[in-house]
């Protein structure tokens, strides 16, 4: 191996080394490394034989170039030839065909958290050539995703050439197809099993169970298998294609069974868990179907490729820890969407009535938020240390959202990321014209709504804060908010400050509140908890049966908001504590809060503070504040719509191009709700 090692690229070298009776490691080694000639030979190798086919293979990748050179070495080689030839031989005979073509790909544990781990492991530790396992040094033999372009690149001619070497000979192995029956078998007993796995099972159609696909896989499995060694395998077998016919139309059954799962958890909620067993499921039946090509096949070694060829595609997709979780996310994100998106109809206004309502909804919320700047004052007074004055914020925000919430009142800034997924929704259909300017309409409506929550709470909290400063000073003789505390205020609201940074944390903060929610309330109906309140004997025999149906409908409809408030609130206040925890000055900066503080200010220092700079210089932090809450929110919390629905915005220019238009012809559309048509009644 020394010589293999000094001489890596050298192909004399490498046909040297060849030595059947090396140890494992070492055969395994040399042929890692013949492979690793056959991708990055240099040219002067394999010119004179390309030489002779320049024009046929003009297109034909290296690797097949220099593949075909090597055939030609050995051809003319008889010591290379044997040498290589049983180099190769014992290969096969000694490593475990069947772990590569029948586990290779697939979790060992049928849970996403499992095969997170295994995959990071892979990731930092390196692998050994020294095991008989062919799924563990099939990574090894072919560690790059492009290996697929030249292995379905072999010519038929080539691969003719290239058997000989590969498979033993009759004497020392039966039948080559015997790792390939094993592998069937193994694979058709996995699938059965998750067939059977009652989180699988209990979401399947019944319909489609009515035949028992899974219960007859496995005995069909092993019905292919006798009919396989009961001839030769270059013979016809009317009886093995008649039982290789009938496992595909099992395995096809099987397939829509397991779309079926989807379609109940698209109804009753997500498991990230069940979608992962579920997608391995489907590859292990069509990892079957490979398999039963191969074995079934006249002409078997160009199905061989494109298994082997397969089998890279899947290696590379092991090494993806990005790929795991995009994949089996984007149904989970769909559903905590589709959540939001639910709620977020409410946050929409269409017309008049709904744009004053809005508006009334905005102006309690923006009074109740009065109340929650007054206390954190009193909070900040206390003097308590960094994390209890954190959690006792935290606990202010939660429950003056609540109080919102239960009160029917809205919040300005929490709109954006629960009405994203909403306007995602839209997109679902933008073929002609009419179908963008339905979609402009909702841009309209969406800031008409996001414009009038904003008056709303800002045109109560200012006001109220400002009553109760000037009468605290007319009856007690000094504000309740202080001039410490004022100047303060000035200082950290300022944009001359990091308030714009902080607005756009405040705003992620805020899309957060709406990914928990939609968790929230996807596992409130994924366990069901809305059916256990109205029919649980316990809860029936303590509540009554009538009220237990009406608390399952309040906590069904419910659920989401008080995850999002109560969330939100305690972020709010215990994210910067905890940020500075680990030395990073982190702030909150939330537009109706900031607005009731620079109001106080006002009240402590007098209206004269509005002939003063710093005074605008917060009016302007507290509207670039206002702007980034907004915008950050919504454009998050649009992106993972989208993402979750595989919407791809082809007609972006169309879009502009008809939002350009509006704002130009009715800009006001943006700003004011449309009059109300009368329609006459019929006669």
């Amino acid at each position: 191996m020394a010589t293999l090692r000094a001489s890596a690229w050298d192909l004399t070298a490498l046909l040297n080394a060849a030595d059947p009776k090396a140890s494992l490691p070492e055969r395994h080694l040399w042929l890692i490394r013949l492979l690793e000639w056959l991708r990055h030979a240099p040219v002067q190798e394999v010119k004179d034989a390309a030489a002779g086919e320049a024009r046929s293979t003009t297109n034909t990748p290296r690797p097949v170039l220099r593949l075909r050179h090597l055939l030609g070495v050995l051809d003319r080689n008889p010591e290379h030839q044997v040498r290589v030839a049983e180099s190769l031989h014992r290969f096969w005979r000694e490593v475990d065909s069947a772990a590569l073509l029948a586990d290779f790909g697939f979790a060992p544990r049928m849970d996403l958290w499992g095969e997170f781990g295994r995959r990071l492991r892979a990731r930092i530790l390196p692998l050994t050539p020294a095991t008989t396992d062919l799924g563990e040094l099939f990574a090894l033999l072919f560690p790059k995703p492009n290996d697929v372009d030249w292995l379905l690149a072999i010519d038929d001619t080539t691969l003719d050439r290239l058997r000989r070497y590969v498979i033993p000979p009759a004497p020392e192995v039966r039948d080559w197809r015997l790792p390939f029956l094993d592998g069937i078998m193994f694979l058709t007993s996995a699938v059965r099993a998750a067939g059977f796995s009652p989180a699988i099972r209990q979401r399947m159609s019944p319909e489609l169970l009515v035949d028992s696909p899974f219960r007859q896989l496995a005995r069909v499995g092993e019905l292919v298998r006798e009919h396989a060694e009961a001839a030769d395998p270059a013979s016809d077998n009317p009886e093995l294609l008649r039982e290789a016919q009938y496992l595909r139309a099992l395995l096809d059954v099987c397939r829509r069974c397991a779309d079926s799962v989807h379609e109940h958890l698209e109804a009753h909620g997500v498991s990230v868990d069940v979608v992962f067993e579920v997608d391995q499921l489907l590859e292990r039946t069509h990892r079957i179907d490979a398999l039963l090509t191969c074995v079934i096949s006249p002409k078997p070694a160009r199905d061989l490729v494109t298994l082997i060829a397969g089998l890279v595609r899947t290696a590379d997709e092991r090494r993806s820890i990005r790929a795991l979780f995009s994949r089996h996310y984007s149904l989970l994100a769909r559903k905590v969407a589709e959540r939001s998106a639910e709620t977020g109809e409410h946050y929409i206004t269409r017309n008049r009535a709904e744009y004053l309502a809005m508006l009334r909804a905005a102006v309690g919320g923006g009074t109740v938020l009065a109340g929650t700047t007054l206390l954190k004052f009193f909070v900040l007074a206390l003097g308590l240390s960094a994390f209890w004055g954190g959690f006792w914020a935290g606990i202010n925000y939660a429950g003056s959202f609540l109080l919102v919430q239960l009160l029917h009142f809205t919040v300005a800034t929490k709109q954006p990321a629960m009405t994203a997924p909403a306007m995602a929704d839209k997109l679902a259909d933008l073929s002609n014209d009419e179908a963008v300017e339905g979609f402009v309409d909702e841009i309209a409506n969406l800031i008409r709504s996001q414009a009038a929550g904003i008056f709303g709470n800002l045109a109560a909290v200012a006001p109220i804060v400002l009553a109760v400063q000037f009468g605290s000073a007319a009856i007690f003789g000094k504000p309740l908010v202080g001039h410490k505390d004022a100047l303060h205020v000035l200082d950290s609201l300022t944009l001359l400050g990091p308030t714009a940074f902080f607005a756009a944390f405040t705003g992620v903060l805020l899309f957060t509140s709406s990914l928990i929610a939609g968790w929230v309330e996807n596992w409130f109906v994924w366990h069901r908890l809305d059916s256990a309140i109205a029919w649980n004997p316990r809860i029936v025999a303590r509540l009554g049966s009538a009220r237990a149906q009406r608390w399952a409908v309040y906590w069904r409809a419910n659920i989401s908001g008080f995850a999002s408030n109560i969330s939100l609130g305690l972020m709010l206040g215990l994210v910067p504590a905890v940020a500075l925890f680990f030395g990073l000055p982190i702030e909150v900066r939330h537009v109706t809060l900031s607005t009731g503080q620079l109001a106080a200010a006002v009240g402590s220092e007098g209206f004269g503070l509005m002939k003063h700079a710093p005074f605008w210089w917060c009016m302007a932090g507290i509207a670039a504040t206002g702007a980034l809450n907004l915008t950050v929110s919504f454009l998050m919390a649009f992106r993972v719509a989208l993402r979750s629905r595989g919407i791809r915005l082809a007609d972006r220019s169309r879009i502009y191009k008809a939002v350009r238009a509006r704002l130009w012809h009715r800009p006001g559309s943006f700003i004011f709700p449309p009059k109300q048509v009368e329609v006459p009644e019929p006669a």
